[in-house]
């Protein structure tokens, strides 16, 4: 049943929930580095009936093509929308991922992991720099500290080994083996 087959009383109940909903989810992307705005797209998309163009989405939200644009492409980059084909449109049409699981693995698996690979090859750099700084200090006050700095760096690789693996959990799947999703 769609929107078009209920009375203008039941109408205005129905988009006052979603409107809560939506206003709700727009506040909190942020933790997705969205804007509220965008967050407000999202929101339009997840209570769509039907894939929509970027014509729909910008009557139905007063925003420029411009600002829909960019939102739909962070929400693509994020895989918390995709792009859907419709037999007689020359239009692209986007439609939310409903898989809320996956959206919130796929972000971190992005997110994470390009933050662990470049933390790890700073850190591995860096103590293989203090390891032939030590070499060459026999006894000097620099030598303490850099023990010191490579020990700290050291638990920090260890660290980012196991967010590492905690990533691969996500990417492959078995994080639910751990953590089931709700039925």
């Amino acid at each position: 049943m769609s929107l078009n087959q209920l009375d203008e009383n039941q109408i205005e109940i129905v988009q006052k929930l979603r409107k809560r909903v939506i206003e709700t989810l727009g506040r909190n992307m942020d933790l997705y580095g969205i804007s509220h705005s965008t967050g407000h797209l999202y929101g339009l998309l997840f209570f769509a009936d039907h894939p929509m163009t970027l014509d729909d989405m910008g009557r139905e939200m007063a925003m420029s093509k411009t600002s829909m644009s960019t939102g739909v492409r962070n929400l693509l980059d994020l895989h918390m929308v995709n792009k859907v084909w419709e037999k007689g449109s020359r239009k692209d049409l986007y439609e939310v991922e409903y898989d809320w699981y996956q959206t919130f693995t796929d972000f971190f698996v992005i997110k994470w992991r390009k933050a662990v690979e470049s933390n790890l090859l700073i850190l591995r750099k860096s103590v293989k720099e203090i390891d032939k700084l030590i070499a060459s200090e026999e006894q000097s006050p620099i030598r303490d500290v850099l023990l010191r700095d490579k020990e700290k760096m050291q638990e920090s690789i260890k660290y980012y080994v196991w967010l590492d693996r905690l990533i691969d959990t996500m990417e492959d799947g078995t994080i639910f083996d751990l953590v089931p999703r709700e039925e």
